[in-house]
């Protein structure tokens, strides 16, 4: 690691709406070095990569790259220019297009006016060589390319434009074994030419191959920085990232749970492998892992909006066909999607309309009847305590706690009997959060059973009476209530690294 720092954050914050999302945080980076960050989902490794991205500006704090303070003037363009370069998550190349044009696109090698491809060419095959890889053909279509290979593109795109800080978000997600120890080879690769990494994910094992140092953030705070050299455990690190308790968050009130209403056997879809659980009335069943574990997968391919290829659905002992989700929703499942401006709600409707959208579905109705519609969402309104001006308002003019609501109400009046609950809480304030709990007690109350999907370690642990934990598309482990902790769930999360 060279002694040169050439990234300094110090005292760096973020709100927004008035809450605070990343807080006096401290932060920095040397040249030829690995500094890896591990924290939940949710904890702020996102807001910190679009403040330093220049996506945010943050509200207080000093940000210096290269021995120039730059707090105040960061936006894309002065980052990239600076050096940072962010391989993010989800690839960002233009697929049509070939690896040699990704790369060179708007800084084409010109010989006497003319685009010169053949130098373009080899010096694409000197980059990928520079960071050990040598099975990417320069004229491929990046469409054609593997996920690892598009990885790859990326980061010599980065190489292009002279990167001094990469920035690399989650970037083994949907990797092999092989493909991710090929991915970390380039990792130190960079190192070694003198590229100071930031190397965000949850995969602890790769984190301690790599890191020179890591940093732990929790609810958008530093909790601690480790150093190679005094030693990183895993069970230290992970009791930092989860150590929030979750009897001073919420209380569930218990439920009588009952006989079996909702069976999966041997489930597989895109994204899902050999999925087999049981839901009982009243039950509560938590369903948590890491992000790209499958999760939502499995919950869509239930739900119809993913063609499953194996397995069965059975409700209260009668096997379902579900090949879309209105066929869910004549059984009586109901999903409440993750993202409910995208896929849960029609802002730019009516109340009204949003909460009889499932019902129109489930009884096939195909005229509206205002009178009867605008009734029947004044009593859910009520019900659920929803702060409007009443049915004929739009959504997009009530709060994220008060959205969330409807999307609930959209659902409770088809009167379901399995409720799919895809992060029921995100981005919505404590008090929503407590209305949103006491909904899905009544909900178990009534004999319906939830499956609840979650990356909040606190409310999967307070809310669930059971937890099966995903990892890879499959089902990695199922902890009873009595057993259910934040590092068990973790531990299991992660492929059992405590064990």
């Amino acid at each position: 690691m060279d002694e040169k720092k050439i990234l300094e954050i110090t005292g760096v914050s973020k709100s927004f709406s008035g809450v605070t999302v990343f807080s006096d945080f401290d932060f920095d980076v040397y040249a030829g070095e690995v500094h890896c960050i591990c924290g939940e989902n949710g904890a702020g490794k996102s807001t910190f990569i679009k403040i330093l991205s220049g996506a945010y500006q943050p509200d207080g704090g000093e940000i210096v790259i290269d021995g120039e303070p730059v707090y105040g003037r960061l936006n894309p363009a002065l980052s990239m220019e600076k050096g940072i370069q962010t391989i993010y998550q989800e690839h960002t190349l233009m697929l049509q297009l070939t690896v040699m044009e990704n790369l060179f696109v708007g800084k084409e090698i010109v010989k006497r006016g003319v685009v010169d491809k053949k130098a373009m060419y080899y010096k694409t095959l000197e980059i990928f060589r520079s960071i050990g890889v040598e099975d990417i053909n320069p004229l491929s279509i990046v469409r054609d390319l593997g996920t690892a290979q598009q990885k790859y593109v990326e980061i010599a795109k980065a190489f292009i434009k002279k990167a001094k800080i990469m920035i690399m978000d989650e970037p083994t997600a949907s990797f092999s074994m092989h493909e991710i120890e090929q991915l970390l080879g380039v990792v130190k690769k960079l190192r070694d030419s003198g590229v100071g990494v930031i190397y965000i994910s949850h995969h602890l094992e790769e984190i301690f191959d790599i890191a020179d140092r890591v940093t732990v953030i929790r609810d958008g705070r530093k909790i601690n920085t480790y150093k190679r050299e005094d030693g990183l455990e895993e069970a230290v690190i992970i009791k930092d990232m989860v150590g929030r308790d979750a009897s001073t968050f919420y209380s569930c009130e218990s439920t009588q749970i009952g006989e079996v209403i909702f069976e999966v056997k041997d489930l597989s879809g895109p994204g899902v492998d050999n999925v087999s659980f049981k839901l009982r009335k009243g039950e509560i069943l938590g369903v948590s892992g890491l992000v790209g574990a499958g999760r939502t997968e499995m919950a869509e391919v239930i739900f119809g909006k993913r063609r499953a290829t194996a397995g069965q659905v059975i409700v209260n002992g009668r096997e379902i066909k579900i090949k879309s989700p209105r066929d869910a929703i004549n059984n009586g499942i109901c999903m409440v999607t993750e993202d409910r401006q995208l896929t849960g709600l029609c802002v730019n409707q009516s109340l009204a309309l949003n909460a009889m959208l499932s019902h129109s579905v489930k009884y096939n109705t195909k005229f509206m009847n205002p009178r009867n519609d605008f009734k029947k969402t004044s009593e859910f309104i009520e019900k659920l305590k929803v702060k409007c001006k009443g049915p004929a308002q739009q959504v997009k003019f009530l709060s994220g706690g008060n959205q969330q609501k409807i999307v609930f109400a959209k659902w409770f009046i088809t009167d379901g009997e399995v409720f799919i609950f895809d992060e029921p809480t995100r981005g919505v304030d404590v008090g929503a959060k407590q209305d949103i709990y006491h909904l899905m007690v009544q909900l178990c109350k009534e004999g319906k059973g939830i499956i609840m999907i979650s990356s909040d370690m606190p409310e999967v642990i307070a809310m669930s009476d059971r937890v099966i934990i995903m990892k890879d598309g499959k089902i990695s482990a199922e902890v009873e209530k009595e057993e259910i902790d934040s590092e068990t769930i973790l531990d299991y999360a992660l492929g059992g690294v405590l064990g």
